[in-house]
């Protein structure tokens, strides 16, 4: 009985440390995304982008007004100010990059059409499959196989992996259920930024549902129409 229980125990934990995972997932992607977005606003700054601050304010307040929003609703459903939504529709300012998917959820668009005023733009729509992702993480692993896990090659990866997403990526990559989690989370970066992901490819080779479901809601947002 006791051995029951106990068996039971930890079955309840291993569910709730995946289930604390796929809840972090989210921010995890989108912290993928920063990188793409952040970028795109340092070549604004540098004079080298292309978007246009007030086409993009142009199409929020449009969106905004088709959903019947005030500014002030759209504000407190992100957890800003009004003012903010006011500056991004006067094209004074852009949504900040860590916002920016949360805020394409609330208008029911996707994050390129947004950056691009209504308009989709020319991405990379190269296929990504599950097992070039795989390889990538073997990849990963080798080299602290082939130069020691001691080499500051190996250690200067692992931990500017680690620093950016928060997380042990070690420890992830040596569980099954959270090394899924990693497969997810590139494949799910790799549709921010255009690449195109077969969903059946997913269904038939992953574990876990909800990470299915994850991955098929970012394509959902993130296809033309």
């Amino acid at each position: 009985m006791n051995a029951i229980s106990q068996d039971g125990s930890l079955k309840a934990q291993l569910e709730l440390e995946i289930s604390s995972i796929i809840k972090l997932f989210t921010s995890f992607a989108r912290s993928g995304y920063y990188s793409i977005a952040d970028r795109e606003k340092k070549q604004i700054e540098r004079g080298e982008g292309k978007m246009d601050n007030l086409k993009i304010g142009q199409y929020i307040q449009h969106l905004r007004k088709a959903t019947g929003m005030t500014q002030k609703e759209l504000a407190d459903k992100l957890n800003i100010s009004f003012q903010a939504v006011s500056k991004w529709e006067n094209g004074d300012s852009l949504p900040d990059v860590g916002i920016l998917v949360q805020l394409c959820d609330v208008l029911n668009t996707t994050t390129d059409k947004l950056l691009n005023g209504g308009n989709y733009a020319a991405v990379d729509r190269r296929p990504m499959h599950l097992a070039d992702v795989k390889k990538g993480f073997e990849c990963i692993e080798a080299v602290g196989e082939l130069f020691g896990e001691n080499s500051t090659f190996f250690t200067g990866m692992i931990e500017g992996i680690n620093t950016k997403m928060n997380i042990d990526l070690l420890s992830y990559l040596k569980v099954p259920t959270t090394r899924e989690v990693m497969y997810a989370e590139v494949l799910i970066q790799g549709i921010l930024s255009g690449r195109s992901v077969d969903i059946t490819e997913i269904e038939e080779n992953f574990e876990n549902p909800n990470m299915v479901e994850v991955i098929r809601d970012y394509l959902r947002k993130t296809d033309e129409p």
